[in-house]
């Protein structure tokens, strides 16, 4: 089983399952090509790259993470045409009066920042466990595709 950190990403192939951890307001995004049976996950902890003076690590991001996945994925022999995507996590961890304030949306921002970085590579989404008030933790399995999330307080199941 590899591990992926927070603001990491890994590829596997066949056999391997891919896991990470400690997902709250963070998104684990996992890009998976079934045909070659390679996949990637990674750890987005923030939405965008824009604010960011040097870029030092793109698997942070949403928008930088997401696509050095997929252009490392296909280095390693994924077709573009066969990549799929599976998310989980974005969710809204703590209650606080204020809680329109942005500080309390990261979990939205990062999911709707996935979506739209996604769907410009034209990569199709086709399951997901986000948003909600609880942590994730997620295993993608290479053999069948499943993505099984372990949510804190509200049990597993495989998307």
């Amino acid at each position: 089983m590899e591990m992926v950190g927070i603001a990491e990403y890994k590829i596997v192939r066949e056999p391997q399952k891919i896991m990470t951890i400690g997902l709250g307001s963070c998104c684990g995004v996992v890009l998976y090509d079934e045909i070659n049976k390679i996949a990637g996950l990674v750890h987005i902890l923030l939405s965008n790259s824009q604010n960011e003076k040097m870029l030092v690590n793109k698997a942070k991001y949403a928008d930088t993470g997401i696509v050095a996945l997929y252009e490392d994925m296909k280095k390693l022999g994924a077709n573009s045409r066969f990549i799929r995507a599976k998310l989980a996590g974005g969710a809204h961890m703590f209650n606080f009066n204020n809680s329109s304030s942005s500080v309390f949306t990261i979990g939205e921002k990062n999911v709707k920042s996935c979506k739209e970085t996604l769907a410009k590579l034209n990569i199709p989404i086709i399951s997901e466990d986000t948003l909600g008030t609880c942590g994730r933790t997620i295993v993608f399995d290479t053999r069948t595709n499943k993505l099984h999330v372990k949510s804190v307080g509200k049990g597993e199941k495989l998307i």
